[in-house]
């Protein structure tokens, strides 16, 4: 009895050894090995030539998904730190390629939305974008400048990518070798008599240099054959984003290979799964009747309008808006920015009119740039519209509007966006002319991208409104936005506006706007 008990005892310790050994070969098999970076190399070697990429047919390669997974899965929890930037490191690359290849054919990878920054990957376990596991992961950690010549971003003007992975091993080499071809490349570095014109890298990373021109020039020559003198005068060549395509023949390739309208934000993309965007436009409104020997009155509306939109997946966002307002009804002469500070005698009143839920989706996988939006937004008080005592300042009902945006590219530095809307204003079982007022106004923007940053555009919208008594407001103007960060944004817009009532009274109408987004 006590034999069989004492064997019964001896086969569950082995059991539970046998078991612990099983688990232990699947971590290890979870965690990095020289397997990853056998079939990068494999993959690199077959798919890159000459800096340029087959993203035709990495498309469908089985490595490249094999690969991906591991990426994504990887624990690196027993990685050495050398291990880990050189996993990093290939995995960027991985990741560049796989998304450029998905959205293939395109121009460059800056038609993908938020490619850089706001897209978000899985990389051994985390959920992170480009710029993040760029920034993060490699350059923080390693303070090594070296990286900027071995990560490469799908562009013709990116440091040429390599056949090879980058190994544990050979690392450091491999790196110094890079940097060496790439600084002394007479394309990249582009030497002439009176001017020495560096890659846009130097520029935007020039704190990872040491901050100035002369650190920058320091490391230059560190590697330089031809040394650069300190006297040469300096400049930025503008980036060439085209897509680093191998296939050739391809007639879907922008020929030119300027990128100015693919580095831009589109409005009507919906923003990256897991990312916010966040958005203020303040407009300001200016209404004189009268004509101009006789001047009457002057009503200034000042409307500011916060929104926040969060990613639930890459085709749905949801968040939420509201909208502030400030009214001013005052004679004339007086100034529209008598809204913020109201002269004696005017009638002046702000506060907080509007709050709801609004959603953006985008239907449609192969319309990127079409995207539907509702908002639904709520009065927050019951004499918004006014009564004997007070004047309008907004409606007292709900607010529904659903808007249809689409962008169309025009070539290498224009684009059209339009955009119709189904709004119905001041919802409810109320009599009078204005309530339940439904309106359809429709906005075209002709857009000029003279850079990556910078936008000009020309604005015209006509909106009917069909109640018991047709009415119609008309409005054209120009304006500009200047991308600071891929993140943030500021835009500047005037418009010049006329409707039936100003019309019939000889009045006049504009708007000043100032509008800010920042995403994250």
């Amino acid at each position: 009895m006590n034999f069989k008990k004492s064997f019964m005892t001896q086969i569950g310790y082995i059991s539970k050894v046998i078991v612990l050994l099983f688990v232990s070969n699947i971590a290890i098999g979870q965690q990095l090995s020289n397997q990853f970076f056998t079939k990068a190399n494999g993959f690199f070697n077959q798919h890159v030539q000459s800096g340029a990429v087959d993203y035709q047919n990495a498309k469908n390669s089985a490595d490249l998904k094999t690969l991906i997974n591991t990426v994504e899965n990887v624990d690196l929890s027993a990685a050495s730190d050398l291990e880990k930037k050189a996993f990093y490191i290939n995995a960027y690359n991985l990741l560049v390629i796989n998304a450029a290849s998905q959205a293939y054919p395109l121009n460059s990878v800056n038609e993908i939305p938020g490619f850089f920054d706001r897209k978000k990957h899985t990389v051994a376990g985390q959920s992170i974008t480009l710029n993040k596991l760029e920034k993060d992961l490699l350059i923080k950690v390693t303070q090594d400048e070296r990286l900027h010549f071995v990560l490469v971003c799908g562009a013709v003007d990116c440091p040429p990518i390599v056949n090879f992975a980058y190994t544990p091993a050979q690392l450091d080499q491999q790196m110094e070798s890079q940097t060496q071809i790439a600084l002394n490349n007479p394309n990249f570095i582009k030497v002439g008599a009176d001017k020495t014109e560096l890659s846009k890298i130097f520029q935007w990373y020039v704190g990872d240099f040491g901050g100035s021109q002369k650190s920058v020039l320091n490391f230059i020559n560190k590697y330089r054959t031809q040394k650069i003198s300190d006297d040469t005068k300096i400049g930025y060549y503008e980036y060439n984003w085209k897509l680093n395509d191998r296939t050739a023949g391809n007639s879907s390739l922008n020929p030119s290979g300027t990128a100015a309208n693919e580095t831009r934000y589109v409005v009507s993309a919906a923003i990256p799964k897991g990312s916010f965007e966040i958005k203020l436009f303040n407009n300001l409104y200016n209404q004189r009747t009268g004509n101009s020997s006789e001047l009457v009155d002057r009503s200034t509306f000042f409307t500011s309008t916060f929104s926040a939109l969060y990613g639930v997946s890459s085709r749905f966002n949801a968040g939420l808006e509201f909208r502030y307002r400030r009214v001013n009804y005052g004679g004339l002469p007086s100034s529209p920015l008598s809204v913020f500070s109201a002269n004696e005698g005017d009638i002046f009143r702000s506060g907080i009119t509007g709050i709801g839920p609004k959603v953006r989706i985008a239907p449609f996988e192969s319309l990127e740039n079409f995207s539907i939006q509702s908002t639904l937004t709520f009065g927050t008080r019951s004499d918004l519209a006014g009564n004997s005592e007070l004047r309008y300042i907004d409606w007292n009902g709900a607010t529904f509007n659903t808007q249809l945006f689409n962008d169309f590219t025009i070539g290498t530095n224009f684009s059209l966006f339009t955009e119709l809307d189904f709004l119905i204003e001041d919802i409810g079982p109320k009599e009078g002319n204005h309530a339940n007022r439904f309106s359809t106004p429709a906005t075209v923007i002709f857009s000029y991208f003279p850079n990556g940053k910078t936008t000009f555009y020309a604005l015209g919208g006509f909106s009917p409104y069909y109640q018991s008594t047709f009415d119609y407001f008309v409005q054209g103007g120009f304006g500009a936005k200047y991308q600071i960060t891929p993140a943030f944004e500021v835009e500047l817009l005037y418009t010049g506006f006329t409707n039936k009532f100003l019309l019939d009274t000889g009045g006049k109408a504009q708007t000043f706007n100032l509008g800010v987004r920042y995403s994250l």
